[in-house]
């Protein structure tokens, strides 16, 4: 495994304080509290929380029938802003929030589903440069698919065909396409931020 996947092993962890399902985005040069109203959240459940109580709330959330994982949490780190949905998936499955989110901006989105796809996805300004499953790199779509080619098989998702291997750690793969695009490094440390939280509002 190269040493840059290495950082990123425990993305894939099913017993790491992210889980089996989450979603993670980096969106440039927005503010978190930009990147929350973007995403139409209720402005009156704003406030500030650590990881561990954001996760808590999307735990009771799931836990009541029919319930969904609607609280989200922001952090900036450098030029970026890092949107973690815990159990959550809708910048990178949701087109008009992806397009909400990248508008004027750049956005690269990260999925994790271990009961359904992961998703990989680059997009500028509402445009879609590349989308593809880490598992089936080969399939990408967008405008510009083949941009990030190159990395892609630096950090082995150089898949061509059905009959070549799978990526070793695919989740751990897509994240170091994303720090390689962002120069963000999403470690460890950054769920020891403080985040700026809300509840995504249903109505």
């Amino acid at each position: 495994m190269p040493d840059i996947l290495k950082s990123f092993d425990w993305l894939s962890r099913d017993d790491g304080r992210l889980g089996d399902i989450y979603g993670v985005s980096f969106i440039r040069d927005l503010s978190p509290r930009e990147v929350l109203t973007r995403l139409c959240v209720n402005p009156d459940t704003i406030e500030e929380m650590t990881f561990d109580e954001l996760d808590e709330y999307v735990c009771e959330c799931l836990a009541v029938p029919g319930g969904e994982a609607e609280h989200v949490g922001a952090v900036k780190v450098d030029d970026w802003t890092i949107l973690v949905e815990p159990s959550g998936w809708r910048v990178a499955t949701e087109p008009d929030v992806l397009e909400r989110v990248s508008r004027g901006t750049e956005v690269v989105s990260v999925n994790r589903h271990d009961y359904a796809s992961d998703d990989f996805i680059h997009a500028i300004d509402g445009n879609v440069i590349t989308r593809f499953e880490p598992l089936v790199p080969h399939l990408r779509s967008g405008s510009d698919p083949d941009r990030w080619v190159k990395q892609m098989r630096d950090v082995r998702l150089g898949r061509h065909t059905f009959d070549d291997p799978i990526p070793d750690d695919h989740i751990a793969s897509a994240f170091a396409l994303a720090s390689i695009i962002t120069g963000v490094n999403f470690s460890r440390n950054v769920l020891d931020m403080t985040f700026l939280s809300a509840a995504i509002d249903s109505d």
